[in-house]
């Protein structure tokens, strides 16, 4: 297959996947297509785990292992469609289609790229994998292929990033808070208003202010998002719930974070729903960066949260399309940015040495 050939083909298996609804936790019958494209067009043998695919070259321990690696699923559709979000649409050099750019187009791109670099031999060892659950952080997705994967000492992640290499991304953490009043009658003067009190919490959330300012990410920002409180008009609510949305850089831990957070507010229990989605961040001197920068590219710290959450090893978010396009009313991929993918992708990787 030569980069023509590979172009091509991937555009075929893209138009495959949008024609199948792929939402999050369903995404069985476009896996089980990708599985059939790559035995019956492509003669390779993936292994499936789940709603996960996954191929790699023999291994050996001798040599590092590079990932490849985008996910298969979608967010629903929004409203405002002015095209079937599930039947491609080709309007000159667009293609459009839910999931064309978030991140069908990564996929078919990194899976040609993973034929035409294996076509010779590499100083490593690569694994392709299209992985589950992606917008949701669900724990069935590329969390638990991980498992059953050989280690990885690096990872490129396809997501829409205009072929730019964010080397850094920022983290997760969702916070319940509630603070506690007394209930009381609303006509008499009793009780403790939980609202009261809540907002004076919120006010200090807000002006709290993390120290340390990475220099891809910035701060970590805080966002409340929810509030909910209150029964009825003539009682006075006993108990204020909100919900607190934080971005953390690579200089805080997930934990870190949350405790800095509960000792500026003592008087509010605090609670996160998770600490699995860390902050992400990989030295601008590794081989595969410096790659890019030779090659005139740009990195960047990425606000937006893919996979590389849940990777213990470095990685590189890097893929085809715009992220504003990403969860919108016909979204769309242009053909050259999928054929700039796979030559990129291929020229980056080719001969890479990580030792």
């Amino acid at each position: 297959m030569d980069a023509d050939e590979a172009f091509y083909s991937a555009i075929e298996l893209l138009k495959q996947m949008i024609s199948i609804p792929s939402f999050s936790r369903n995404e069985g019958d476009v896996a089980t297509e990708i599985e059939r494209y790559v035995q019956d067009v492509l003669g390779l043998f993936p292994r499936r785990q789940g709603n996960n695919l996954f191929i790699q070259t023999p291994y050996s321990n001798k040599k590092p292992t590079i990932l490849l690696n985008s996910h298969i699923d979608t967010v629903k559709p929004v409203s405002g469609w002015q095209h079937d979000p599930f039947s491609p649409s080709l309007e000159e050099n667009r293609l459009f289609g839910l999931g064309s750019n978030d991140a069908g187009a990564s996929v078919v791109a990194l899976l040609h790229s993973f034929v035409l670099l294996t076509q010779r031999e590499q100083p490593y060892n690569l694994i392709f994998a299209a992985s589950a659950e992606e917008e949701v952080s669900g724990k069935n997705g590329i969390e638990s292929l991980l498992s059953n994967l050989p280690p990885v000492d690096f990872a490129l992640v396809g997501e829409p990033t205009g072929m730019q290499p964010a080397i850094a991304e920022k983290g997760l953490l969702v916070i319940d808070g509630t603070v506690r009043g007394k209930a009381g009658h609303a006509a008499r003067n009793e009780g403790e208003n939980a609202i009261y009190k809540a907002l004076t919490v919120i006010e200090k959330l807000k002006e709290f202010h993390f120290s340390r300012i990475s220099e891809f990410l910035g701060a970590v920002k805080i966002s409340i998002t929810q509030i909910q409180a209150g029964t009825q008009h003539n009682v006075i609510p006993d108990r204020c719930d909100f919900v607190m949305d934080v971005r953390t850089n690579d200089l805080y831990s997930n934990p870190e974070a949350f405790d800095l957070l509960q000792q500026s507010v003592p008087e509010c229990e605090l609670k996160a729903r998770s600490f699995r989605l860390n902050s992400s961040h990989i030295d601008v001197n590794h081989p595969f960066v410096q790659r890019c920068i030779l090659t005139g590219m740009q990195p960047f710290g990425s606000p937006t949260l893919s996979d590389q959450a849940l990777m213990p090893f470095p990685s590189v978010k890097i893929g085809p399309g715009d992220s504003a396009r990403s969860h919108t009313a016909d979204e769309f991929i242009l053909l050259d940015e999928v054929r700039e993918a796979i030559t990129l992708y291929t020229k980056l990787l080719d001969g890479l040495s990580l030792v």
